[in-house]
């Protein structure tokens, strides 16, 4: 398949007659633009298909209406499915967006969850209990409920036995022709028998047929004794009795092509408070292959393969250790082993075993387990991101191909040799062997550049089927059979078994409407059609897999795109280009403006999700300096120069307008945005506060520090009550004893987000030169730390400060740890922490814990609030501020929450704003939890994002030392 033929053929025009059938069915529901469409084209497998549209429906009562249309409909929800299972040429129905409740039953022992829950965020519910679920797939940072139901997801720690499988109690499924059934109901039978009599008496008559077959028994319990996703779960006929239990055990696994799950209840399983980790690493991989027998034998929770190309990966992770840096990869492979348990002294027994087991293997290298918290989160960072990071470093164009099979683990070693030589033998380099080793589970991934001849894949994918089921495996044991998959089910299961599926099919679905193309197909080569090409855009993104880890962080998901959507559109662009399609290009490029550029906060936490650390922001940035003007660049530039004049302008502005009289500020800034650009000029509000303080210089001799107070002190007043920020860091210094100097001319000084956020590279090259001159002065050549009081300002200031990275950053901030450069960077890191600035940043939150805290009293009894609900900014959790914040939190208040919802606010420093339905949608599920809260007190780190919280909540936010200031005074 060419690239033209693909742009030319994705993008037809969608079904009149099926839009107004769905419109009729569930009005206002349907998003049809070319952007909606070719956004939700894309998923992590190496599938590509458009759909008509894409369908946002809010409870299942909207799905039912929909199933009965009679449309073909695929649900969507992470869109982190490897199979192709996730994608359709149909209508794509988005269950990500309204079904995400979430309530935790019988103290964590069960858990009712919706499918558009992440599973993260389900287990963050679960762990005031000591609970998480069974499942813990790679992907646990962005899948959700309704895909690990689906796809029966299973991952490092639960092998079979606390699989979705294993765990299901019951689910509320919503049929083909609408009927709700909730199989966890005491009438579940009857009332299944009464509104789907012909299921209901299809299913038992499977049942019997199954029963009543011994070589399908055998077939079945072989087969299901591993991992095994591929094709229907028949072993529902052998485990359960009832119709409805049946029907809930085949829906698992069936990736949406049975029922929709609108609810499931799950039984969880402990979440062990101590565990112990280690990287034990080989010679080969057939001799870490033999070892593993001998390992599991000593009882590890988790025992994960890593060839000698997943090692080189590893070795350029930011997190990687000494040990994994040092190793020099040549046929080498490892095992992260861990053991988990809950009491301190069954681990140090475990640990013991280990080490005896570890002391009769043939290592490369020392093998130590380690229960530090941080050495382990790096290493599990490094395995769950692992086949994101080794597709990201595939040559750019090339599609990243992952399979997924199984096979009885004493035939893992000979299917290792097996896989190596197919590799070989059909020409792919740089392929990689990883997974669950203890499982007998291998994932291997491929680079493939689909051009017109798939031949090559299809001819290396009919002879790893032959191998894998030779050696008595299964085709899928996580992933999902999906398209990828479908045309080999009948090979790996028999005729019988096959025809049972189909049967299942048909009963559950007789108009095969649900996900059409999956599981199960008549098409041999269903495997080798909709292959993704992938374009060559720019380099900021080149390297994304759409894995989607990043979606869950980003604040615009539910009003605009998120990170993926950002990327694949465009690629999207550049292949209309490469097909001639120009006006579906400039159609793309218009509704991107507002979709991606606009509404794109720019705060970076998608670099904290993505396993190959992309920051779309800097796409963001670029593309917004690539539509500027010479005025504005110019006007920019200016205010960088005269910044002082500037912020007291707007803070005279911002008075001005709180004195209006009402209704006429709001309508002047809505007239002038009409006129003008809504995205250059602000939207005021009453809410907003008055204008603030000047900065003003304050020379000191013999200092401990320097203090730059943030402009936006000058341009804000202080939240109600409270003293400011400023006040509060000069009033708390002085009380431990040390002694701040403020630098002259600090009314002039900034941190350079405005001009980085924006795109605006002269005026931010300006303020540069500025900054860095001041502040080499004011603390004497760098011999004291700079202090600022607003985390995205700490963080602005050390890349203004920093000896590398460009204008609005290109790596990551050079972060501080006491006295010590510690980097957390992308390439290069190693390179910038030798070239580490000269000028050390410190945040205030960080300075106060450190240096102030100690030297302050016990607050007075009843002095501390009550209970506080903290929002932590997007750049104190970049920054690594977690600790120092919680630390200032439990001095202030007796209880410290961080509400469920949180995540950044994305008031962005002006993004609030020029757009404040962007803050609103990011910050409704937290405002929810507030409300619900009562709390006693409400505080973040950042003047713009207390702003934001108070307009969303109505709870008024300070900054989190003026609360220390006011209960340790």
């Amino acid at each position: 398949m060419s690239l033209t033929d693909a742009g030319a053929r994705r993008l037809t025009q969608p079904d009149p007659a099926a839009l107004a059938a769905v419109e009729a069915a569930v009005p206002g529901i349907t998003r049809a633009r070319a952007s909606d469409r070719l956004g939700m084209a894309h998923d992590a497998s190496h599938y590509l298909l458009t759909p008509q549209a894409v369908l946002v429906p809010e409870n299942a009562e909207q799905v039912a209406a929909l199933l009965r249309t009679g449309l073909p409909l695929t649900f969507r929800s992470g869109g982190t499915s490897l199979s192709g299972q996730g994608v359709s040429e149909h209508l794509l129905v988005d269950t990500r967006r309204h079904f995400r409740d979430v309530e935790v039953l019988d103290d964590g022992a069960r858990v009712r969850v919706q499918p558009g829950a992440v599973l993260r965020q389900v287990n963050a519910r679960l762990a005031a209990y000591g609970r998480r679920l069974g499942p813990d797939p790679a992907s646990e940072a962005a899948c959700t409920i309704g895909g690990v139901v689906a796809n029966n997801s299973s991952g490092m720690t639960c092998g079979t036995h606390a699989n979705t499988y294993r765990t299901l109690e019951s689910m509320v499924l919503v049929l083909p022709g609408g009927t709700v059934v909730d199989t966890g109901a005491p009438d579940a039978d009857a009332r299944l028998r009464a509104l789907e009599p012909a299921l209901a008496e299809g299913l038992e008559r499977l049942r019997d047929r199954v029963r009543g077959n011994p070589e399908s028994v055998r077939r079945l319990k072989a087969q299901f004794a591993l991992k095994n996703t591929m094709g229907y779960g028949l072993n529902s006929f052998l485990d359960h009795d009832s119709p409805a239990q049946i029907l809930a055990r085949l829906v698992v696994g069936s990736e949406g092509t049975l029922a929709f799950v609108a609810r499931a209840v799950l039984r969880t399983v402990p979440a062990h408070r101590l565990a112990a980790t280690g990287l034990v690493v080989f010679p080969t991989l057939r001799a870490a292959m033999a070892a593993v027998p001998e390992i599991v034998a000593a009882g590890p929770a988790a025992v994960e393969l890593l060839d000698a190309e997943s090692l080189r990966v590893a070795r350029t992770d930011p997190g990687a250790d000494s040990v994994l840096r040092a190793l020099e990869v040549r046929d080498h492979a490892a095992l992260l082993v861990e053991w988990q348990e809950s009491a301190p002294e069954v681990l140090a027994a475990r640990e013991r075993d280990a080490a005896e087991v570890f002391a009769r293997l043939n290592l490369a290298a020392p093998a130590r387990l380690s229960g530090d918290a941080a050495g382990r989160a790096a290493l599990w960072r490094i395995r769950k991101g692992l086949y994101a990071a080794v597709a990201g470093a595939r040559p750019s164009g090339t599609t990243a191909l992952l399979e997924d099979v199984a096979v009885p683990v004493p035939a893992l070693a000979d299917l290792c040799d097996d896989l190596a030589g197919l590799f070989a033998r059909h020409r792919y380099e740089r392929s990689v062997i990883f997974g669950h080793a203890k499982d007998g589970n291998l994932h291997f991934m491929l680079n493939e550049r689909f051009g017109d001849d798939p031949e090559r894949y299809a001819g290396f994918t009919e002879e790893m089927v032959d191998a894998v089921l030779g050696r008595g495996g299964t085709l899928k044991a996580e992933h999902g059979t999906g398209r990828v998959m479908a045309p080999f089910v009948r090979r790996q299961y028999g005729d019988e078994l096959y025809e049972i599926m189909r049967e299942v099919k048909r009963l559950c679905d007789p108009g095969g409407t649900l996900n059409p193309g999956v599981v199960l197909t008549d098409d041999p080569r269903a495997h080798l059609r909709d292959l993704k090409p992938v374009v060559t855009v720019e380099p900021e993104v080149d390297r994304c897999v759409e894995c989607g880890y990043c979606e869950p962080v980003c604040p615009s998901r539910d009003l605009t795109t998120t990170p993926r959507q950002r990327i694949v559109l465009r690629r999207e662009i550049a292949a209309a280009r490469a097909a001639g399609d120009e006006a579906l290009a400039r159609r793309l490029e218009r509704e991107y403006d507002y979709d991606a550029v606009d509404t794109c906060a720019v705060d970076g936490m998608c670099a904290t999700a993505c396993p190959v650390l992309i920051n779309t922001g800097d796409l963001t940035k670029r593309l917004r300096a690539e539509r500027h003007g010479r005025a504005a660049r110019a006007g920019w530039t200016s205010a960088a120069r005269h910044w002082g004049a500037v912020t007291r302008a707007m803070d005279l502005a911002m008075d001005a307008a709180a004195a209006a009289p009402a209704g006429l500020a709001e309508r002047a800034s809505r007239a002038a945005r009409a006129a003008g650009d809504p995205d250059s000029v602000p939207q005021w509000s009453r809410d907003l506060p008055r204008g603030g303080v000047p900065r003003r210089a304050a020379p000191a001799e013999r200092a401990d520090a320097v203090y730059v107070p943030s402009c936006l002190n000058t341009m804000f007043a202080p939240a109600d009550g409270g003293p400011g920020v400023m006040a509060a860091v000069l009033r708390l210094a002085a009380r431990a004893g040390l002694r701040l100097r403020v630098p002259e001319g600090v009314q002039s000084l900034c941190c350079g987000t405005p001009w980085s956020s924006k795109g605006f590279t002269e005026g931010y090259e300006v303020m540069r030169e500025r900054v860095r001159e001041s502040l080499l002065t004011a603390t004497e050549g760098g011999r004291l730390p700079v202090i600022s009081d607003a985390a995205s300002c700490t963080e602005g200031f050390e890349r203004l400060v920093a000896a590398v990275g460009g204008a609005g950053g290109g790596g990551r901030a050079v972060l501080k740890d006491g006295e010590k450069a510690v980097v957390a960077g992308t390439e290069g890191g190693e390179r910038a922490a030798a070239a580490a600035p000269a000028v050390r940043v410190v945040d205030a939150v960080t300075f106060v814990a450190e240096h102030v805290l100690p030297r302050l009293p016990e607050p007075p009894e009843g002095r501390k609030r009550a209970s506080l609900a903290l929002h932590p900014t997007c750049s104190s959790t970049r920054l690594g501020l977690d600790a120092a914040v919680a630390k200032i939190a439990a001095a202030v208040a007796d209880e410290v929450v961080v509400p469920e919802g949180w995540q950044c606010c994305a008031f962005a420093g002006d993004r609030g704003l020029l757009h404040p339905e962007l803050t609103a949608s990011a910050t409704r599920a937290e405002a929810a939890s507030v409300a619900e809260g009562g709390f006693d007190a409400h505080a973040s780190v950042n003047r713009t994002c207390e702003i934001g919280l108070t307009r969303a909540t109505g709870k008024t936010y300070h900054h989190l030392l003026e609360l220390l200031d006011q209960v340790t005074r």
